[in-house]
């Protein structure tokens, strides 16, 4: 096969493809054996293209077409039957609502009385299902309520906010973004500023973060020194010492030992307090007499007897 044989082939296929595509889009099949059939009303409620046509709940086909009829304020709806079921030309079609949501579908109302039956083509009696136009409007009414009362308070809101708004109020208004953008400006300027001395100093920051590393390690280490040290025995031989300084401190207080008895025995004060007053007496007649003490004497000369120096008075 040339490859102009084979692009035509494909071409052909792709068109069967796009205008069944179309059809079941439409809702119709090219390989189904389909009955139309035909059905007047004043109002449809609603009723869509492809809405389904049901028996007893059933679908046995859907809506083909929906169309002005010939008579003024008719509509003509077409439907097709994709399954086998015979009723009579006296069957009601009826537009009935499926939900609040799904919309509204046709549902045939088959009558057996008679074997007149109903031949693709015919026209059949509609009706709308009692009730169904009310029940619609009675769902939308509160809906309805709802939103008047909404547009109300919007109405007043706005109303509200233009009379907040007034000439007075706008000023300030743009004042203060105005002041709010130079606030921002200067908090931009300060961030810059602050990025600048942030690396202007960055050498310094992590001399100074590397000295806190290693102070902090310092730290750790002497921390773990302490606590290798026996608090419990240093604090026990320093009892032990303050006891024995305690003991020392009450033998004082009882006058026993040197110290004691030199605090607390008066004459003994008094005699040391006698021998260093002879003792300075001794020391002032030696540097005003050596000779008395030195005898140096070439020729014999008399020694001098010894006089108590009179009391300087400085």
């Amino acid at each position: 096969m040339s490859k102009e044989v084979k692009t035509g082939i494909l071409a052909l296929v792709a068109i069967c493809l796009l205008i069944y595509g179309y059809s079941y889009l439409k809702g119709s099949s090219l390989f189904s054996k389909e009955r139309t059939f035909y059905v007047c009303y004043e109002n449809v409620a609603g009723l869509a293209l492809s809405a389904p046509v049901t028996v007893n709940g059933y679908t046995i086909g859907k809506v083909k077409k929906i169309d002005f009829a010939k008579q003024p304020g008719k509509l003509v709806v077409t439907f097709d039957l994709n399954k086998e079921f015979d009723f009579s030309k006296n069957s009601i079609v009826e537009i009935y609502s499926t939900s609040f949501i799904g919309g509204n579908a046709l549902a045939i109302q088959p009558d057996f009385s008679n074997n007149d039956f109903a031949q693709p083509g015919d026209t059949l009696q509609g009706r709308i299902q009692k009730g169904m136009l009310e029940s619609v409007t009675s769902g939308l009414k509160p809906l309805e309520n709802r939103i008047y009362k909404t547009l109300s308070g919007l109405d007043t809101l706005l109303y509200n906010f233009n009379s907040i708004l007034n000439d007075t109020t706008k000023r300030d208004l743009k004042e203060a973004i105005a002041s709010l953008n130079k606030t921002m400006n200067s908090f931009e300027e300060a961030s810059a500023n602050l990025d600048a001395i942030l690396s202007e100093n960055k050498p310094k920051l992590d001399s100074t973060f590397t000295y806190l590393e290693t102070t902090t390690g310092n730290l750790a280490q002497f921390s773990d020194s302490l606590s290798q040290v026996d608090i419990k025995a240093l604090a026990s031989s320093l009892e032990e010492t303050l006891n024995s300084f305690h003991s020392v401190m009450a033998k004082i207080d009882n006058g026993e030992g040197s110290i004691g008895k030199l605090i607390h025995d008066e004459k003994l004060y008094n005699n040391l307090e006698g021998a260093s007053k002879e003792l300075e007496e001794l020391l002032k007649d030696f540097k005003l007499n050596p000779e008395r003490y030195v005898k140096v004497s070439v020729f014999g000369k008399k020694t001098k007897p010894y006089e108590t120096p009179k009391e300087d008075n400085n």
